[in-house]
This record gives structure tokens, sequence and C-alpha cells, in this order.
């Protein structure tokens, strides 16, 4: 597709200056600069401004929140090359315990709840990702994506996978080292397929179980090892609906870092028709028409809900009714 990165955290062009994540001197002069600045999670919301939400924060290295907290994951720079850039970095606050938390939200599929810390200005919020990131432009997509992502991986891989002992952060964050047998460790991006399966007029649609009511999407899943995207297109559709795939082809990609998945977005020519439901996956399917996609999209169907916005479903689906796949 032409427009494949207009995708929502579809890349900014982000200089995420890997050569300087070995360098530690040179990091630390970057950081001595004016400009430098931090983007802060709290268990996985990243803190944003504005009475919309629209902006993602940046704080000083300066500020209390951040100081004394060690040099935090090195995302990039931003406005220049050198010292001449604004270095990034992100750090994590969940050690945070806020007053008046709604623990039966966190964690749920779309947290509606905001957390305000007393040091912050009143318009800074902790906000779940999800529900604001189609307000946030390209470069604060691509840095909350990112940092979420990474700080997840942390939180899940603190020992090594080889023998088990406690492994280091190395590398300003992209590495985990173990002192104990020296695996190295890189954070991991999981492959997953997502499939615009079309039969002439009709897209296929489905719901996993959970969803919220009426919602459906395109139907998705793990590429498996050994596996080329072509083949886990055509078995995916086929474990779960039963419709056999022909040609396939890809039309775009986004990280989606709720934890850490790479989705390909392709495209799939269904050879069959009649749905045969693996009910351990979704809880129903169905072939629905350009035209009725399109009073989905108005929100004048009755019992269909479109996919989310902002996710590549949204995305794919929204383009194949403009005829802009190319």
């Amino acid at each position: 597709m032409r427009h494949a990165e207009s995708v929502t955290f579809g890349g900014s062009a982000l200089d995420r200056a890997a050569e300087l994540r070995g360098d530690a001197a040179a990091r630390a002069a970057l950081a001595a600069q004016p400009g430098a600045r931090a983007v802060v999670l709290w268990r996985g919301k990243p803190l944003v401004a504005g009475t919309g939400r629209d902006r993602l924060a940046r704080l000083p290295l300066a500020h209390p929140l951040i100081a004394g907290r060690g040099d935090g994951i090195f995302l990039g720079r931003e406005e220049g090359q050198g010292l001449s850039g604004h270095g990034l970095w992100a750090h994590d606050l969940s050690d945070w315990d806020p007053e008046d938390v709604d623990f039966s939200t966190l964690g749920a599929f779309l947290d509606p709840s905001e957390q305000h810390h007393p040091l912050l200005p009143a318009d800074q919020v902790f906000a779940e990702l999800r529900a604001v990131m189609t307000r946030l432009s390209p470069r604060d997509a691509e840095l909350a994506a990112t940092a979420r992502a990474v700080m997840g991986w942390h939180d899940n891989h603190g020992f090594c996978a080889r023998c088990g002992a406690r492994s280091d952060i190395v590398m300003a964050g992209w590495q985990r080292s173990c002192p104990a047998c020296g695996a190295h460790h890189f954070p991991r991006t999981d492959p997953v397929v997502i499939m615009l399966v079309t039969r002439g007029n009709d897209v296929l649609l489905g719901r996993s179980p959970g969803w919220p009511e009426g919602m459906y999407s395109l139907l998705a899943g793990f590429v498996e090892p050994g596996e080329t995207v072509e083949a886990a297109v055509r078995r995916e559709v086929y474990e779960e609906a039963g419709i056999r795939v022909g040609a396939v082809s890809y039309l775009a990609s986004q990280p989606w870092p709720f934890p850490a998945s790479l989705m390909l977005g392709c495209r799939g020519d269904a050879v069959s028709h009649d749905i045969l439901l693996d009910r351990n996956e979704l809880e129903a399917a169905l072939w629905i028409s350009r035209e009725r996609l399109a009073q989905v999209f108005a929100g004048r169907d009755p019992t269909i809900l479109p996919a989310r916005e902002g996710a590549i479903a949204h995305f794919l689906l929204r383009n194949w009714l403009a005829d802009t796949l190319d």
C-alpha cells in the first residue's frame, strides 16, 4: 500500500540512534543537553498531556519524578544528529502507589481510568494507550508504543531463559545479558498475521469471546516457527472459520504493543464460502457485503460495531471500502 505507514503506530522516521546504545559516554553527553527529555509510563500507561489527552508528555531529565532513577531506556533523538539532537529516554514509574485507584479496571480490555501524580500539572495524566492512540501525533504514538513494548519485555524477562539466573539490563535497555552463563537476550516481537479475506463483494469478519458486545474485526493469528506469512494466513483462516484461502498478498504492518506484536496485514482471496467455526477461537464469524460494511462504519448497523479505530483491522477495512488498498 502506498500509504501503509499512515496506520496508527506506523512510524514517524524517529532516529533511534542505535549506534549510541553501547556508548555510555555519548549518551551521557546527550543527556546533559538542555533538550534531553523522558517519556514516562505507569503500569504500561503513558503520561499524556492536554485537555484532549492528545500529546505525549516529555519531562526534563532533572524532573523530581525522573532524577535518581538511573538511565532508563534510550529511545533515540529528535531534531538533529549527534549532540545537536534532543535525546529521549523512557522511565517506568510503576512503583508509585496512587490513592483511590479502581483496580477492577486496570488491565481491562480498555481501562477508562486516569491517574494524576501530585508533582505534575493538572492536565498531565497516565492514560490507557488504546484510549488515546488515535489522538497522538505519529511521533508521539511511535514513542509511546516503543516504550510500552520494551518496558513490558523487561517486566517479563528478568531471568535468563538459558540458565535461570537473573539477567542484567545493558545496551541502554535494548538487551539483557546473563552474568552466569553469558547469554544475550533481546526484546521480542511476535509476528501476527491479520487478514482481509474477501470473496467477491464480501469480506470475512469474526469476533472473539470477551470482546465488547457487537464488535467484529478481521481474523488474526500468530505465525508459527518454520511458517511463511502466506501459509500462516491460510492456516489461521481455515482453523478458525473453515474457509480456504488462495492467493495472499501483503498490505501493511503495525506495531501493536499489547503486549508485543507486529501485525502483518494481508489480503487473502477466499476459494470457499461455507463457515465452520472453531468456537475455542471465535464466538462468531460472518460474511458482510461492502454496502453493509459502509453502514457499519457510519454507525447505522443495528447489530455490528466496527473494529477499534486505530487498529490495523479498522485501517484495512476502511481502505477496502474506499478502494485504496493499492
